[in-house]
């Protein structure tokens, strides 16, 4: 029972890569849905996050899937699967 409390839960999102310009980073843009709470309307909320791509493998347009970390940088908390 101890050891599922101490589990860390990660967290883990898939987006496509907007740039590759900097030196082992990659900027991946995250779109998700929400609902209007009043209309029920559903419409596209995105967020661009910062990751760290050690082999700099991934270009512009790829998919990728990328999960939480420890602090890299100063913007960077993320690194690819």
């Amino acid at each position: 029972m101890k050891a599922e409390q101490n589990k860390k839960i990660v967290k883990t999102f898939t987006g496509v890569v907007v740039s590759d310009k900097m030196a082992k980073t990659i900027v991946v843009k995250v779109e998700r849905t929400k609902i209007n709470p009043r209309y029920q309307k559903r419409y596209k909320v995105s967020k661009k996050y910062k990751v760290h791509d050690e082999t700099k493998k991934y270009k512009i347009g790829d998919r990728v899937s990328f999960i939480e970390c420890r602090p890299i940088s100063k913007e960077k908390r993320w690194r690819v699967v």
